[in-house]
Parts: structure tokens; sequence; C-alpha cells
């Protein structure tokens, strides 16, 4: 009996060892791949504590010389609690806007049955195939003709809409149950009665996504607002970048200065958030599969 059962112990025992393999191998893999993803970051942290102009040998490169005075004069460059709240104000609204239009189009797009349904949405999906800086000069000029120049408006209203959003939402009310929003009506409830207490819980994982993927592409924007705003009162963080650039150079310590200190708010908001995230990915994969 013994005899029997070796080979089947044998059998477990590589199992494992080859599964154990497999785990370690992934996460030598994982870790790898966060430390180069990290490489960028610790440059630019090496350098915003290097003196002007140090940066020709390894050591430069890899080794900080400790200037904390690089960050003073970053922080003196520019109005930065201002362009921190005006980012601020600008993301939130802007996270705002997206919500609704994508949770309002999303549901109309999903569950209500109109003529041309299909073809509006074809059209929503075209705008993805327009370069966004083709229409930057006529954006320009119609902001100009309506006076949105400097203002706020004009850095929120213009993405207050997400096609991605929009198409995101749309596949999560397309794998629901269609039984659900027809007892619903039975029940006397509106459309947006519906959309508020039966639809608005189920797509909750999409929502998270879209706030977070607006909130970091409006944190991050930078060429829109240059263009469009010449006030410092209205102006974001990463405008405020540009005040290093200057007719002698780029002060290269006191931007990576600037760069670490606009984004730890960012990357701290992501740390916290990050198991969300990866439930409403998770999540709005298996909505895009259905």
């Amino acid at each position: 009996m013994t005899t029997l059962l070796q080979p089947e112990v044998r059998h477990r025992n590589s199992f494992r060892r080859r599964a154990s393999a497999r785990t370690a191998l992934s996460r030598t893999l994982a870790v790898v791949i966060g430390l180069l993803f990290l490489v960028p970051f610790y440059y630019v942290v090496v350098t915003s504590l290097n003196s002007a102009g140090r940066s020709s040998s390894v050591s430069d490169i890899l080794l900080p010389h400790w200037q904390w005075g690089n960050y003073a004069r970053a922080w003196a460059a520019a109005p930065w609690p201002r362009l921190f709240l005006n980012t601020l104000l600008i993301a939130g609204a802007t996270v705002l806007l997206a919500l609704a239009t994508s949770l309002l189009a999303g549901f109309a797009f999903g569950v209500m049955r109109f003529r041309g349904r299909g073809l509006l949405f074809g059209l929503v999906l075209a705008v993805l195939m327009v370069p966004s800086t083709v229409l930057i000069i006529p954006d320009y000029m119609i902001a100009n003709d309506i006076h949105w120049l400097d203002t706020y408006w004009i850095q929120i209203v213009p993405w207050g809409a997400s096609v991605f959003g929009i198409f995101l939402v749309r596949q999560f009310f397309l794998g629901l149950p269609q039984e659900l929003f027809d007892a619903a009506e039975l029940d006397g409830a509106g459309r947006l009665r519906m959309l508020w207490s039966v639809g608005m819980p189920m797509v909750r994982p999409a929502l998270l996504i879209i706030a977070l993927n607006v909130f970091m592409a409006s944190w991050n924007s930078f060429l829109w607002p240059f263009i469009m705003t010449q006030n410092p009162d209205v102006q974001p963080v990463e405008v405020g970048l540009a005040a290093f650039a200057g007719v002698d150079g780029t002060d290269y310590p006191a931007l990576s200065a600037a760069v670490v200190f606009t984004t730890v708010p960012v990357l701290g908001f992501f740390l916290v958030l990050q198991r969300h995230f990866i439930t409403g990915a998770m999540s709005a994969a298996g909505g895009v599969r259905g």
C-alpha cells in the first residue's frame, strides 16, 4: 500500500514545488516591475536635492546631495497654495460633472429604448477618434467669443463629459437584468427614480473608476489650462511648473522639487484609495465583458 501511494505523494510534492516556484517568480517580477516604475520618481527626488548643474557623474544621478534649499526656492517661485486650491476646485467640479453626464447618458444608452440609439452612441464613440490637439485652436476661438478665457469654466465644462465614462456605465447597465427596471416601472417609479434607486447602486464600481480617472486627468492637465489661462488666480498646479523655465534656462533642481510636492498629494490619494480602485477595476472589467 505504501508503495502504491509513493508516486502520488511524489506528484503532490512536485506540484507544490512548481506552484511555489511560480509564486516566487511572479512576486519577483512584480517587485522588479514596481522598482522600474519608481526609477523616474527616484531620479526626480535625487535631482531635487542636488545643486544646479551637478548631473554629470553617476553619483550625481543616483545619490542626493541634500540641498533642501531647492524646496524653499521652488515654493517661493509660484503662489502654490492658490494653485493647489484652484486644482482641487477644478478637479472636484470636473469629477462631479463627469459622473452626472456619464450616469445619465449611460442609463439612456443602456436601458432606455428609443429610435436612433445605436447611431447616437456611435457618434459619441466617434469623439475618441478626434485628436484633442486638433481642436485646440477652434476651442480657443470659441472660448474667446463667449468670454471664458481666464476662467474656471473653460477648465471644467469642456471636460465634464467622459466618453469612456459613458461607455463604461452603458456596459454595466447592459449587463443588468432588464427585469429589475421592469419591476420598478410596475411599482410606479419614473426614469429618474429608477436611475437613482436601482441603477446607480448597481454601477457604483464604474462610477468609482470614472471619478479616479477624471480626477487624475484633471490634476495632471497642463496643455489646456496653459493655453486657455494667463491669470495665476485661476491656474492649476501643473501650469505653475512653467515658472521654472526662463530665458536663462530651466532651474531643474527647483523644478524637480516642485514636481515632488505637487505629485505627493496625488500619490497619497491613490495609495489611500488603491483597494477601492482595484476592486472597482475588477468589477468594471466584469461589467464590460457582460
